[in-house]
C-alpha cells in the first residue's frame, strides 16, 4: 500500500476524488507524511500540472491539508469554467459560419491596422446609382 501511496496521481480524478485516494492511502504510509508540511507537500506533486502550478506558493507557507484541498478544488472549478468558456466561444465562432474565410487583418508597428483592400472597399453593387447634374 506504501508504494501505491507514493505513485498515486490524480490523473483522471476531480481533487476531490484524489483526496479521498490520497487519505485513504496515506494511512498505510504514515513515515512518508509524518508531518503537515510532508502531506501537502505530497498532495500538490500529485496534482494537475495545471492545478499544481496554481498551487507552488503553498509549499512555501504555513498551510493545511485541508487548505490546500480547498484551494486545489476552488482552482479546479476556474479551470473548468474558463474551458467551458473557450468551447463555447469556439462553438459560437464556428459553429454558424458556414462562407469562406476573410482575409486577415495586418497588424504593423504603433497600433496601426492594414486590412486587404477588396474588405474595405463596397462592392460596386452595394453602391447606389445617383445621377448625374
Amino acid at each position: 500500500m506504501a508504494r501505491r501511496f507514493e505513485k498515486l496521481r490524480q490523473s483522471a480524478m476531480t481533487v476531490l476524488e484524489y483526496a479521498v485516494r490520497f487519505s485513504d492511502l496515506a494511512r498505510h504510509a504514515p513515515t512518508l507524511v509524518s508531518t503537515v508540511r510532508e502531506r501537502v507537500h505530497r498532495f500538490i506533486k500529485g496534482l494537475h500540472t495545471s492545478i499544481k502550478t496554481s498551487n507552488t506558493r503553498e509549499l512555501e507557507m504555513d498551510i493545511s491539508y485541508q487548505q490546500v484541498v480547498s484551494i486545489a478544488r476552488r482552482v479546479e472549478g476556474m479551470l473548468a469554467c474558463e474551458r467551458e468558456e473557450r468551447e463555447a466561444k469556439r462553438s459560437r465562432e464556428t459553429g454558424s459560419y458556414s462562407g469562406a474565410r476573410a482575409p486577415a487583418a495586418v497588424r504593423h508597428g504603433r497600433g496601426f491596422v492594414s486590412f486587404p483592400v477588396d474588405s474595405t472597399l463596397p462592392a460596386a453593387s452595394d453602391i447606389p446609382a445617383t445621377p448625374r447634374p
